[in-house]
């Protein structure tokens, strides 16, 4: 009698735990639900594919991923209430998966955005989306790190990405990451198969911005050199002969002809180690300081070329992918 009378207190509490858990994701989704869509793309020829998105905005803004409506001939959003309505693509960016696209519709439910950079390792966060077109389904799970890498399908690396263990499926891309107060901190887009609890969301200061891009230009610049390249090591002696403190440099592996890199005159051989008097290592840190500002700007590539190194003038154009 007396062990049964000193575990109930842990019982209580242990249930009184499960029912404040309980009550953070139904609150969550509660709040999230309305707003979330199963987004119809149809192609060319008949063919299509769905996924999730969110409206964020009154006036029918709506994110997705790029990977559900690139290249879509038409798009039709529908509601958790069954309504379906036309919507238009505002603009997608393939280089973070991420899309725009604007409901025909006024007054929608829509979501509040929150601060992807509060997050911690370890914080609640509740998925909605429609996996296998299983309408507004919800799963909960953790923040398992943040600051993961990740690659997009048109080959860019995605920084500062959320890696999550709330579970995802065909279909959830697009759908909302959210915290415990309903609010959007991330936009699913990822899962790596056939491993279990390895699931990955854009962060949403990252769509906060590229959405306003979007909105503003239809499209996010990028610059564009022309080079086919590969990451390679150098060795303790090829940096001494070359004056090089960093350990890896991009061969170029091949020129695009009438390129920024040809006018340049950079040459297949050549191993380039820096950009603007900043040291680069991977072809992904060469990506991301191709910026917007790197458009028409003249500038320089730092390369090994032959026994010593040498500043290229280059001015790089803007990045026009398929």
């Amino acid at each position: 009698m007396e062990q049964a009378t000193a575990e109930r207190p842990d019982v209580e509490l242990e249930e009184e735990t499960l029912d404040a858990y309980s009550r953070a994701v139904s609150s969550a989704a509660a709040k999230a639900s309305p707003a979330v869509l199963n987004i119809h793309a149809r192609a060319r020829g008949g063919q299509g594919g769905s996924g999730s998105g969110f409206v964020f905005t009154a006036d029918g803004h709506a994110l997705t991923n790029s990977h559900v409506v690139h290249g879509a001939q038409s798009l039709e959003a529908v509601l958790p209430d069954g309504q379906s309505l036309p919507a238009e693509l505002v603009g997608d960016d393939p280089g973070t998966d991420l899309a725009l696209v604007r409901l025909q519709g006024a007054g929608l439910p829509s979501l509040s955005l929150g601060d992807s950079r509060a997050l911690r390792p370890g914080q609640l966060v509740v998925a909605i989306g429609n996996p296998y077109s299983f309408q507004t389904t919800v799963t909960a799970g953790v923040v398992s790190a943040l600051g993961r890498s990740l690659r997009s399908q048109s080959g860019r690396l995605i920084d500062d990405v959320i890696q999550t263990d709330a579970a995802l499926n065909p279909g959830n891309s697009g759908g909302p990451l959210l915290d415990f107060r309903g609010r959007a901190v991330g936009v699913n887009t990822a899962v790596i198969l056939p491993a279990q609890g390895l699931c990955f969301a854009i962060p949403i200061d990252t769509a906060k911005f590229v959405a306003g891009e979007l909105l503003r230009k239809g499209r996010i610049r990028r610059g564009y050199l022309g080079v086919a390249g590969q990451n390679v090591r150098l060795s303790p002696r090829a940096k001494s002969l070359r004056g090089v403190s960093q350990d890896g440099g991009i061969l170029a592996v091949g020129v695009e002809p009438k390129s920024p890199a040809a006018a340049a005159g950079l040459a297949e051989g050549d191993v380039i180690v820096g950009f603007n008097g900043q040291t680069v290592k991977s072809t992904d840190q060469l990506h991301r300081l191709l910026s917007e500002e790197s458009i028409g700007a003249k500038g320089y590539l730092t390369v090994i070329r032959g026994a010593g190194t040498k500043n290229v003038p280059v001015t790089p154009k803007e990045d026009r992918p398929a």
